[in-house]
């Protein structure tokens, strides 16, 4: 039988003269049993509604006569996403049905952009719905009585969980539903004891969306935690047949174009060609330094676009992306340059075309960015394309072969984060309070802490309140007292500067770059305008401007008419390529040796690989190839594992060290996604390391990595990041944050101090884990050993690089240490050096690590 919530639903669809979808029945259905789960639909599939409507039924349903009147009913639904820039859009679609059927509520808003106004006004009188971020939800937790806040909530949904399954911020959300599932518990009367209790439609209901990726029943099990019954658990999948038209643009003459170093705007009359016959064109790129180098590069020679181009990424003032994203809606742009910031959510209708710039390094990301194109439902979705260099084109034929298998990356959870624990915990310290015995019992129905022993959290509690064994001497580690059972914070300086602190998102100092005459345009880091002198021209939010001066951390700029200027760069590095997209494209490189050629990018690149197997070898997947060839920088070896750049930088040192066994040798490594390089100023003897069984063994392999790498540098650079969530350090007020230089001192400090007096520290234990799971990836670094024991070994002697190498040796630029030669020149001169047929055109950033490999360690 139909429920008066339901008809009322199914009106509002005809009114829309839209039809409801079967996985929006089924969602329905589930939501209104009183279920709890995972939803997994594709962008632009009409997933928001497939949510909200069901919770909208089931309120008309408990008041079927009175539903148009109920006003101040509470908070009763909290949507979290992972960017604020999703809020906004998602807030005026509910409103908009709650208009149309004639509910009385407010749809609001509470994240890092909403004024202190608007969050006074909260306050005082709460919304039915809420959407805020994981980290405005632990500011909430650090209210007082925020019991009041959460009494009524009816259900919890997390937006785009698949962004944040992974991430600390991600532990946050399951943090923060541990202690909203407890507020559930206790005001439905039940025991806090029971860890195995159930929801029920009188307890808080949980959803998570998500796109498709390769552990949905896992992502479910992490958001839910472990005190779900499995039979209160529902998977919903929207099988809805999303059209995805992908098609890469290929260089003109694939011989002449870059085969590595360069950022693809050799390629510009080709993606402006396709800016021309769409409506809107979202080009997106990797980072926000290629976003203003292709942004300049368009206005430079595309004049006639400027006033309908933007630009949209991360570091741009919060005026200028809701100005873009409002001009996108009412179709007055023509094409916007942008990077993640545009990836998740936000529906964009006129958008009919993307553009890939550079491979996106994992399928999951691709089909997210295409999907932006297209976005509503029956709607095909148009994605290009660009490679940066040739063998970037290969990836493009994996990535359409991935998404042909349906091959998505799984996002493995993170486990056991005590930075993030600590934080939590000293946040409910500086709200009501909490009792060690419930907090532990709660803690340990989170997928990320149901292993934590009663040990490790006493000693948790231990350094929250006494610093632990070596921090009791010092006042400001002594954040929370203990009256009568209950942890609480009494120091008003120490609530206030924790709530300032509260996140797991750690970067490098920010410089706010604003007018001398006024308003604001965004953030670059420190150590980009500490290198700027007055008068300096640089570019930045599609402008030339002029450095002025820095005042109380602010860069004073104004208009420049310089056409010439150096742009930003921000730290995050390149992305790796994903084990699953690797794996795809080394059978694509198998069908190329197979002489298979079934793809328009294979038969383009067979020049290339013709290149390639003259001068050396191309590998079949049962072949494993390493190259040896000797330059006036002395003896190159080259290792083609096809395994991503972490897994190379691991696999690198961990062969130095074990070649160094045999000889003491200083070497040089350089990696890219596709191989890396050991050079040293001697002969490397690698025939008999490959006589060695152990030389691609895994036996001992931590020990080897511990010698080959600087294992306490890496947990050093970890532990920068722990030591901010986890409160050791204090990053500053608004306006005066504390100096970057000044915050690795004392994060330095304090790693040598656990590492000396206290060596069972969680931190520092944490800060080692993280440095070989996330630093090297030692999971795909252990499976790619084995896979190569199993290979034959290829071992060709070369006259000078191959395709293969020269991208890697483009990425060994770095070696010289003095030049007047631009990168460009350095390439070209390399390239004639070697007799390769290479055009440059833009540089990458360059990646190159030096020291000498002793037993002992660099």
């Amino acid at each position: 039988m139909t429920s008066k919530g339901q008809k009322v639903i199914q009106q509002w669809y005809k009114q829309k003269q839209w039809k409801q979808f079967p996985f929006q029945k089924e969602m329905e259905e589930a939501y209104l049993s009183g279920f709890s789960g995972l939803l997994n639909a594709p962008t632009g599939s009409g997933k928001t509604f497939a949510l909200f409507l069901p919770f909208l039924a089931d309120f008309i349903n408990k008041y079927p006569d009175t539903y148009t009147t109920q006003k101040n009913n509470g908070l009763l639904m909290l949507w979290i996403t992972p960017l604020r820039a999703l809020t906004n859009d998602i807030r005026k679609a509910m409103q908009e049905v709650c208009d149309d059927i004639g509910l009385p509520w407010r749809i609001m808003t509470r994240t890092g952009d909403t004024s202190a106004a608007e969050k006074a006004a909260l306050k005082r009188k709460l919304p039915e719905v809420l959407l805020t971020t994981p980290e405005s939800l632990h500011l909430m937790l650090a209210q007082k009585e925020y019991d009041k806040v959460f009494k009524g909530l009816q259900v919890m949904v997390c937006d785009e969980w698949h962004e944040l399954l992974g991430t600390k911020r991600g532990v946050q959300v399951e943090l923060g539903l541990s202690r909203l599932k407890a507020l559930s518990r206790r005001s439905a009367g039940e025991s806090n004891n029971d860890l195995k209790l159930q929801t029920s439609d009188s307890g808080l209901r949980i959803w998570g969306i998500s796109a498709t990726i390769g552990n949905l029943e896992q992502a479910a099990e992490v958001l839910l935690g472990n005190d779900f019954s499995p039979e209160r658990i529902r998977m919903v999948r929207a099988h809805v047949d999303k059209k995805l038209v992908i098609e890469s643009v290929i260089p003109p003459n694939i011989e002449n174009y870059s085969w590595a170093g360069h950022i693809g705007v050799k390629l510009l009359p080709q993606v402006m060609e396709i800016v021309a016959k769409s409506k809107t064109t979202l080009i997106f790129t990797n980072t926000r330094s290629q976003s203003e180098i292709w942004y300049h590069a368009i206005i430079d020679n595309y004049p006639e676009y400027a006033g309908i181009m933007a630009m949209h990424h991360g570091s741009l003032d919060n005026e200028l992306r809701n100005w873009v994203e409002q001009a996108l809606h009412a179709e007055a742009l023509k094409v916007v340059v942008c990077t993640s910031s545009l990836d998740l959510g936000v529906d964009f209708r006129p958008v009919d075309t993307v553009v890939q710039v550079g491979s996106p390094k994992g399928v999951a990301r691709f089909m997210q960015r295409a999907g932006r194109s297209g976005h509503h439902p029956g709607a095909i979705s148009k994605a290009y394309f660009v490679p940066t260099h040739s063998l970037e084109l290969l990836e493009g034929a994996a990535l359409k072969q991935a998404i042909k298998n349906g091959v998505f990356e799984s996002r493995d959870p993170m486990l056991l984060t005590m930075d993030v624990l600590i934080q939590f915990m000293v946040t409910l310290a500086v709200s009501d309070g909490f009792r060690a015995d419930e907090l532990f019992k709660e803690v340990k129905t989170t997928f990320a802490f149901a292993d934590l022993r009663r040990d490790e959290f006493n000693q948790l509690l231990d350094f929250i309140t006494n610093g632990g064994k070596t921090l009791a001497q010092y006042d400001e580690f002594l954040k929370v007292e203990v009256e009568n059972g209950l942890f609480k914070v009494n120091s008003r300086r120490v609530a206030m500067r924790h709530r300032l602190s509260i996140g797991t998102i750690t970067s490098e100092l920010s410089i706010r770059v604003k007018w001398l005459s006024g308003g604001s345009l965004g953030t670059v880091e420190e150590s980009f305008i500490s290198k700027l002198k007055p008068g300096n021209t640089f570019w930045f939010a599609g402008r030339s401007l002029e450095f002025i001066k820095v005042k109380e951390m602010t860069a004073y700029v104004k208009k420049s008419k310089s056409t010439k200027g150096l742009i930003p760069s921000w730290n995050g590095g390149r992305m790796p390529l994903s084990s699953q997209l690797s794996a795809v494209f080394r059978d694509k490189l198998d069908e190329v040796a197979n002489g298979i050629e079934t793809d328009i990018e294979v038969k383009v690149l067979k020049p290339l690989f013709g290149l390639q197997a003259k001068l050396s070898h191309l590998p079949q997947s049962h072949e494993f190839l390493i190259e040896s060839f000797k330059s006036r920088e002395g003896h190159h070896l080259l290792f083609y594992p096809f395994e991503g750049r972490l897994v190379h930088e691991g696999m690198a040192s961990l062969l130095a060290y074990r070649i160094s066994k045999i000889k003491p040798a200083s070497f040089s490594i350089a990696m890219n996604d596709y191989g890396f390089e050991l050079l040293t100023d001697e002969d490397i003897p690698i025939e008999e390391a490959l006589e060695d069984a152990d030389f691609f063994s895994i036996n001992n392999l931590i020990d080897d990595i511990q010698h080959s790498l600087n294992a306490n540098e890496m947990a050093r650079r970890r532990f920068r990041d722990i030591a901010h969530i986890g409160g050791l350090v204090f990053t500053g007020y608004p306006g005066q944050p504390v100096k970057n230089k000044h915050l690795q001192a004392s994060t330095s400090l304090l790693f040598e101090v656990f590492n000396e007096y206290e060596p069972d520290n969680l931190l520092v234990r944490q800060a080692y884990n993280e440095a070989l799971a996330f630093q090297l990836e030692e999971f795909r670094l252990r499976a790619a050993l084995q896979r190569i024991q199993t290979q034959n070994i290829i071992l060709k002697t070369i006259e000078r690089p191959t395709p293969f190498a020269f991208p890697i040796l483009v990425d060994s630029l770095g070696r010289e240490r003095l030049t007047t030669e631009t990168m460009e020149e350095r390439i070209a001169k390399m390239a004639r050096r070697y007799g390769a047929d290479e055009v440059a055109d833009k540089p990458s950033p360059r990646s190159r690590k030096t020291g000498v490999v002793r037993k002992k360690g660099f």
